[in-house]
């Protein structure tokens, strides 16, 4: 079999792959993404924001760009080393082979970033509830284009909606 196919091939797993587990890999549009993390919430240099599914690491640049720390969660390989390279030059940039499912948020986040599915909206609100307990400290969170079940968005600009998720949140 041709070299080509089987690179061919593995695109198509590891992409199914991440969308299985996750949201489909889909490029943030920056004029978007720039009035989210400043409009939205004027991100800034006390910040860390984490992406989850970081993808090819735009979120994470434009966040450096507002002077935040920025971590990314990917599960997709071929993601993380794209990421890594167009982020090469920005040292407020890291990007994790990881499943954010599995993995706790650094202790110093501040900002949790999600292009989230409707499948996974549930179970996002409640990974963020259990990280908000254990951080002890509310989490500001910013979905893209997906609402947040049981919980009221404190901001919406354009197709992004911000929450806050407090510690003991609900009963």
């Amino acid at each position: 079999m041709p070299l080509a196919i089987w690179i061919v091939g593995a695109f198509i797993i590891l992409f199914g792959f991440s969308a299985f587990f996750g949201a489909p890999y889909v490029p943030s549009r920056r004029r978007f993404l720039d009035n989210a993390l400043t409009k939205l919430y004027p991100l800034g240099i006390n910040d860390v924001l984490v992406d989850v599914g970081s993808g090819d690491g735009v979120v994470l640049r434009a966040a450096a760009e507002h002077g935040a720390k920025a971590v990314g969660y990917e599960i997709n390989p071929f993601l993380v080393y794209l990421s890594r390279w167009l982020s090469r030059r920005q040292p407020l940039v890291s990007v994790r082979l990881s499943n954010f499912w599995l993995t706790p948020l650094p202790l110093d986040t501040t900002v949790v970033y999600a292009f989230a599915v409707t499948r996974d909206a549930k179970r996002l609100t409640q990974k963020l509830e259990r990280e908000a307990i254990r951080l002890h400290r509310s989490l500001v969170v910013i979905t893209l284009a997906v609402e947040l079940p049981g919980i009221t968005p404190v901001a919406t600009e354009g197709p992004y909606f911000r929450y806050q998720i407090h510690p003991l949140q609900r009963s």
